[in-house]
């Protein structure tokens, strides 16, 4: 147990060592920071919405080198219009980035006859659906992403005036990324930024995505594969479901997105998956016990096993992925390298993400 504790501990100093600036680790200014996208997820922004499936992951990185809370939540809301497949689609705010990945891969750009969007309703669910929480100590922002203005002649909506009013009086920023030019979307988004204490920011029409693959992302992604045999999925058929569903997404994921999820991941103690699901995990930190667990929640290999053996099974797993979240390590810190090389960072700025992080930075820095 002594070993496996002190391996741990370097494993997760090596995480910060690269992932965390030494200069934010005087201490966290929030309990927490909860952020909810509202994606308009029409045809036209497709290129929006590929991106952001691949930068999710960077984005979450950079949230924790901003060292702002010792926890974060993420919620997704895709909007359309009325008379489309659906109006909006809303994933709550959730600690298992797993899961909101998933749930962002899902997301398919399609639709969008006439010009004018489901704003109001999205922005309406956004401040009023997503399980915000109530406190003063806890970062809540909203980015609304889209290129077309709200309808205004629904008359059963709740307008963007009413709503911003709202989202001020629930503590909840709401801020503006228009994609293209559009005229009356910049308007609208501008009033809106300005009713929500949030900002606006213009973006090309794509977002201005720009993915950066790396030298160690193909051998990331390889070991990345090894380290989720380490997982021990259990629990009952939806929960081994969701957390092979988990395990599935990011092995199909560009490399870099892999890449990016791994830095996570040593971040947060090197943890193979977020939420639930992993035995080794749930086992190590004392929320189960493995014999006291049901037999048709483990897996068939340990079924069978005395609780002697379910101990000597798990170690192994915890000792196999322990080797390989150094050699993770290690070239996570060659990928941060090349990643802060001057030629790569000079096309890193003016993007989704990088305005993203930019936004929160400052609006953080405004709250006392």
């Amino acid at each position: 147990m002594i070993n496996y504790k002190i391996t741990m501990m370097a494993v997760i100093l090596i995480a910060c060592i690269i992932i965390v600036p030494v200069e934010s680790q005087a201490g966290f200014k929030f309990m927490m920071v909860e952020v909810a996208f509202v994606l308009d997820a029409t045809g036209s922004m497709s290129g929006l919405i590929e991106g952001a499936k691949k930068k999710i992951w960077s984005i979450a990185n950079k949230v924790v080198e901003l060292n702002l809370a010792p926890e974060g939540r993420i919620g997704l809301i895709a909007y359309r219009d009325r008379g489309e497949q659906y109006i909006t689609k809303v994933y709550d705010l959730s600690y298992d980035l797993d899961t909101v990945f998933r749930n962002l891969q899902s997301f398919k750009a399609a639709g969008g006859g006439d010009f004018p969007e489901s704003v109001n309703q999205a922005l309406h669910e956004a401040v009023n659906l997503m399980s915000w929480t109530d406190r003063p100590d806890v970062l809540k922002i909203i980015f609304l992403v889209g290129d077309a203005p709200p309808h205004m002649n629904y008359t059963d909506d709740v307008l963007y005036p009413t709503i911003c009013k709202e989202a001020v009086q629930a503590g909840v920023i709401i801020n503006t990324i228009q994609c293209g030019g559009n005229p009356s979307t910049k308007e609208a988004w501008m009033e809106i930024a300005r009713l929500g204490n949030g900002a606006y920011i213009p973006l090309s029409q794509s977002g201005n995505m720009v993915i950066i693959d790396t030298p160690y992302d193909a051998e990331i992604l390889k070991k990345i594969t090894e380290l989720n045999t380490t997982v021990v999925v259990y629990g009952n058929p939806e929960t081994r479901q969701n957390t092979i569903n988990k395990l599935n997404a990011v092995t199909s994921a560009q490399a870099s997105v892999a890449a990016d999820r791994a830095a996570f991941n040593l971040s947060s103690g090197g943890k193979v998956i977020q939420g639930k699901g992993d035995l080794v995990v749930d086992w190590k930190s004392g929320l189960v016990d493995p014999d006291k667990i049901d037999e048709a929640s483990l897996p068939l290999e340990m079924q069978k096993m005395t609780p002697a053996q379910k101990s000597e099974y798990l170690e192994e797993m915890q000792r196999k992925r322990n080797s390989l979240n150094f050699q993770i390590a290690d070239l996570l810190g060659d990928r941060s390298k090349y990643l802060k090389d001057p030629k790569n960072l000079s096309v890193q700025q003016d993007t989704f993400d990088a305005k993203v992080v930019e936004i929160l930075t400052e609006q953080a820095a405004k709250i006392k």
